[in-house]
């Protein structure tokens, strides 16, 4: 047995899963999302528990059944409390604003780059003096919060001489040493 896979699935208070033709839809108090899982996978709910079930033990299917419990366990989390990133600008100049989920950042090029996010995808930017500016977006759909913090940092990845670039608050950036001076000798 998958160890994720057999895990069954706690489903907390004010959320509601059906499960229909294949389709697990979970609605709960920050929104509703549904995945299709294979049919090779069963899904059930017992006494507030989802629970899934493969028919055999082939490579695929082992597979398959930790994934869609995976998936279908970031969906409940994410309708009850949400998802949340922080992004930290670290660089002279460096500037974001938000305004209508367009995400406006200074990053150090000619001009200003403009990022229209996603309606389920909640921004927030403030910048405070002697601190770097922080870019904070919450949604309850994990993978949409991942894509969109990988395409804000694609624009300036943290460099490690410097360290300057965009990063996770709290992420510990590999620095490297400069050059050093040629000995005489």
């Amino acid at each position: 047995m998958s160890r994720i896979g057999k895990l069954p699935i706690v489903i907390p208070s004010g959320v509601k899963v059906d499960i229909k033709d294949g389709v697990v839809t979970v609605k709960g108090p920050k929104g509703e999302m549904s995945q299709k899982v294979a049919q090779e996978i069963g899904v059930k709910v017992e006494d507030n528990h989802i629970i899934f079930e493969r028919q055999n033990d082939e490579k695929e299917q082992r597979a398959m059944h930790g994934l869609y419990r995976a998936l279908v366990n970031n969906m409940v989390k994410g309708v009850s409390e949400g998802y949340k990133a922080q992004l930290e600008l670290v660089g002279v100049g460096y500037r974001a604003t938000a305004q209508n989920n367009i995400l406006e950042l200074a990053l150090g090029y000619s001009h200003a780059i403009f990022i229209q996010l996603p309606p389920e995808i909640k921004v927030e930017a403030v910048t405070d003096r002697k601190s770097n500016p922080i870019i904070t977006l919450e949604t309850a759909d994990k993978q949409l919060l991942g894509q969109v913090c990988a395409k804000i940092r694609s624009y300036r990845m943290p460099e490690p001489y410097k360290g300057k670039g965009i990063k996770f608050v709290g992420e510990q950036i590999r620095r490297k040493a400069g050059k050093s001076a040629k000995a005489n000798g």
